[in-house]
């Protein structure tokens, strides 16, 4: 036994586990993350996002507008973020100029605002208009989280690789944290593609962010996306919001032209 591969083993407790299966057996869940990925004590956590804490799948869900569907003009994006039930935990809307919209997609700047069931704001997400070139490598993409707004608990920062989508998640002191490589195709081709969160040496996976199949007629004709998290359940809630950032964020970059779901 003692020879066994870790990171094999990783790979195949994730592969095919989809938000609303069961939970992983505790024999096969992954290793114990590191201290810096570890939920915080109580009197820490950010306002709003203690509920993340209970939580080890995330699915995101993009309203369909009907006025894109019918006159093929950008709207802002509205989200739905659930728990492994389908219960609504969060709703995130972007916010920007109809320009950055239209002209600027999908490298447009944005603010996207999370609010609980409440309707309080719990996380903030602000987008700089950035280039989306590997022929400008010293100006990529990055995201600022914050939470409560107003606080900044981290960032998600695009890494210059010539073939992998490649981001790297950092806490509130810009410190390394976690890292996020995509697929060499980001195109769906009728299927999920998984963008796997790893570790900073880049040998064990902890999670992914999967983007979800949600058939031709929806993915050629609507932008509306569906995305999955997994992590583990002990991950900081800040790294966790984080991830829902880094999330809105590929969604953007690789997925927001209907045509690029095939």
């Amino acid at each position: 036994m003692a020879s066994q591969d870790p990171q094999g083993q990783i790979n195949k407790i994730f592969q095919d586990y989809l938000p609303g299966s069961p939970d992983i057996p505790s024999q096969s869940k992954p290793v114990e993350p590191t201290k810096v990925w570890k939920v915080p004590p109580p009197h820490s956590l950010p306002p709003g996002l203690e509920y993340l804490s209970q939580l080890d799948q995330i699915i995101i869900h993009q309203q369909v507008e009907l006025l894109e569907v019918i006159l093929g003009t950008e709207t802002c994006s509205k989200y739905e973020i659930k728990n492994h039930l389908g219960q609504r935990v969060y709703f995130a809307m972007e916010e920007n100029g109809c320009f950055d919209r239209n002209f600027c997609s999908p490298i447009r700047s944005f603010t996207i605002r999370i609010t609980d069931n409440t309707g309080r704001e719990v996380i903030t997400v602000n987008r700089p208009l950035r280039c989306n070139s590997c022929w400008f490598p010293c100006y990529m993409q990055e995201l600022e989280v914050q939470s409560p707004p107003g606080t900044i608990v981290g960032y998600v920062v695009q890494k210059w690789d010539p073939l992998l989508p490649k981001f790297t998640i950092l806490n509130e002191s810009k410190e390394d944290v976690l890292k996020i490589i995509g697929p060499y195709a980001t195109c769906s081709c009728f299927g999920d593609v998984d963008f796997e969160v790893k570790t900073l040496n880049e040998m064990s996976t902890i999670g992914k962010i999967s983007k979800y199949w949600s058939g031709f007629v929806n993915n050629v004709f609507t932008n509306a996306a569906n995305f999955g998290i997994q992590v583990p359940v002990d991950l900081d809630v800040k790294i966790k919001a984080i991830m829902i950032a880094a999330c809105f964020l590929i969604d953007l970059m690789f997925f927001e032209n209907s045509l690029d779901g095939l």
